[in-house]
């Protein structure tokens, strides 16, 4: 078996402190100590952060199901402690003194000091936190566990918004996993009414949102109506995730809002060959990530999954304005940054929602991957998304057919995309195509017929159609707030507003800046949205500096 990535980098995910270098975090801690056999850190529960072992051992275990397995022991100069600790949220792993035990307990915002005023000690300890989390994920251990069939397409939702989310999850499926039956049984649960998601509290959820699930695992931590932060971001995708790097680095208090996940559309690229710095490539989820781990070391709060509904007026009395949430909350902030993105283009097919939550997809992970493996699958679209995707799917599916409607791949795609499809032996390209109907029973795709333009038709046994068609700015929300949009509905800024006189970035609305693909006249591309994301920065401090602080609202 290959080995795990804690096994093969073992001495970087568990670093032991020399004795100076302990001496070096004592201003960051509190000492306490525990008796032989008491938990330092209990799944699901919140511990009080990162903990430095002075004396004694204990025990780190990882759970799946009812099976717990030893990680690693921990001794003196050895720190217990992963992401989770970092961004506040619930241990993954229960971590047991096996004889008395002195610790230095480094709360969030101590560890959050110690890492950047430490620089060299700071590094080791956020690779180290880094890899114990790659290392959860491999196993999914400490996460909720989902009771379901793979093809199910709740359950390929909770999937998705888990992995999107860098999080821990297990998948049992009751017809071939006996654990999953034992389950099934236990709670009672018919075969129909599946999924079900046990989360590691203890708490049995029936087919749950997102929220209900992020709320019951603990990655939605309660927001304080009274606190005005300096700048509340709209959306976690590149700009946002970029903003809030370089906002919470220059010391502002930053908020960042995502209705689903972190990442955006730059998440869900198999792979990116044209960002600077990566020469081989990287994957969105693997870029994204770095940068939401960033955005987290230097102090951003993340609220996610949590849609913004409303944009209020600024309010006079807090110099603040308030954004009304889903789930009925608000939240106020002195400057907000519109970073919301576009929303995945639909096929303009009838029965298109028939096969949505199962056999449409509007990315390529490796859960959409697994599911067509040595399939012949379709994808429509033709710009740099689509050709990651079909590059991606080629390496896991029979064949991959390509439909264009245009009549040249090269008006629309990188030279490098372009000349890799073309070399691929399973991949067959059809321009001046579009798809005209899909066929199936049961929410499962069955077939796809396609026409090309001189009028042929064909149709081809597909389960899997893969959707990247372009998008539409994610603005609907906005309506009615007294921002000005464009006539497709992007966000007017700069010298782009009517009187022409606007500051860079920023909208009708002054403190209302925006940024990445929301905004009118965007590059749509990473590397563009990143150094708006920078750039707003600078247009941030400018307002700030003439608007009057307050912490709290009266």
């Amino acid at each position: 078996m290959a080995q795990s990535i804690v096994e093969a980098r073992h001495s970087q995910a568990f670093p032991v402190l020399l004795p100076e270098e302990i001496e070096r975090v004592r201003r960051f801690g509190q000492p306490r100590s525990f008796a032989a056999g008491e938990h330092l850190a209990s799944v699901g529960e919140h511990a009080p952060g990162v903990m430095l072992i002075l004396s004694g051992k204990v025990d780190v275990f990882q759970s799946k199901g009812e099976r717990r397995t030893l990680i690693v022991t921990h001794e003196p100069g050895g720190f217990m402690g992963e992401l989770a600790q970092l961004g506040g949220r619930p241990a993954l792993i229960d971590a047991i003194a096996s004889e008395p035990v002195d610790v230095l307990v480094i709360p969030v915002a101590e560890l959050r000091s110690l890492l950047i005023a430490e620089a060299e000690l700071g590094e080791r300890i956020m690779r180290a936190l880094i890899l114990r989390r790659i290392g959860l994920l491999e196993t999914g251990a400490g996460g909720p566990i989902i009771v379901g069939s793979a093809e199910n397409g709740d359950v390929l939702r909770l999937e998705g918004f888990l992995t999107r989310n860098g999080h821990p999850h297990q998948r049992l499926d009751p017809e071939s996993d006996p654990c999953g039956r034992v389950l099934v049984e236990k709670f009672e649960v018919s075969l129909q009414n599946l999924p079900i998601v046990l989360c590691p509290n203890g708490r049995l959820l029936h087919n749950p949102s997102e929220t209900e699930l992020a709320r019951c695992i603990g990655l939605i931590s309660p927001l304080d109506p009274d606190e005005v932060h300096d700048v509340a971001i709209v959306g976690a995708g590149p700009a946002g995730l970029a903003t809030a790097v370089y906002a919470a680095s220059e010391g502002l208090s930053v908020l960042v809002l995502d209705c689903r996940a972190f990442g955006g559309q730059a998440g869900a690229s198999a792979r990116i060959e044209n960002y600077l710095g990566f020469p081989t490539g990287i994957t969105g989820m693997a870029l994204m990530a770095r940068a939401y781990n960033q955005a987290l070391k230097f102090g951003a709060d993340m609220v996610i999954p949590c849609e913004a509904k409303h944009l209020e007026p600024r309010n006079a009395s807090c110099g603040a304005f308030v954004l009304q949430l889903g789930d009925a909350g608000k939240v106020r902030a002195r400057s907000v940054v519109l970073a919301s993105g576009v929303r995945y283009r639909r096929l303009d097919v009838p029965n298109l929602s028939d096969f949505e939550m199962t056999s449409i997809h509007y990315w390529a992970s490796p859960l959409e991957a697994n599911l067509c493996a040595k399939q012949e699958v379709a994808l429509v679209g033709a710009g740099n998304s689509a050709g990651q995707a079909v590059v991606y799917l080629a390496s896991r599916a029979k064949k991959v057919w390509l439909l264009a409607r245009g009549g040249d791949l090269d008006a629309s795609m990188s030279r490098y995309l372009v000349d890799r499809i073309r070399g691929l032996p399973n991949v067959e390209v059809l321009l001046n195509t579009e798809v005209t109907a899909l066929d199936g029973s049961d929410g499962r795709l069955e077939t796809v017929r396609w026409r090309k333009r001189s009028g042929e038709e064909e149709q081809h046994d597909i389960r899997h159609l893969f959707l990247f068609i372009g998008a539409d700015p994610n603005t609907d929300w906005l309506h009615n707030s007294g921002v000005a949009l464009d006539g497709k509905g992007f966000v007017l800024t700069g010298a782009q507003l009517p009187d022409g006189n606007g500051k860079l970035l920023e909208t009708s609305r002054p403190g209302i800046f925006a940024i990445g693909d929301v905004r009118s006249g965007s590059v749509k591309r990473v590397a563009a949205s990143v150094g708006e994301g920078a750039q707003v920065v600078a247009a941030l401090h400018a307002y700030l500096a003439e608007e009057p602080v307050s912490a709290k609202v009266a």
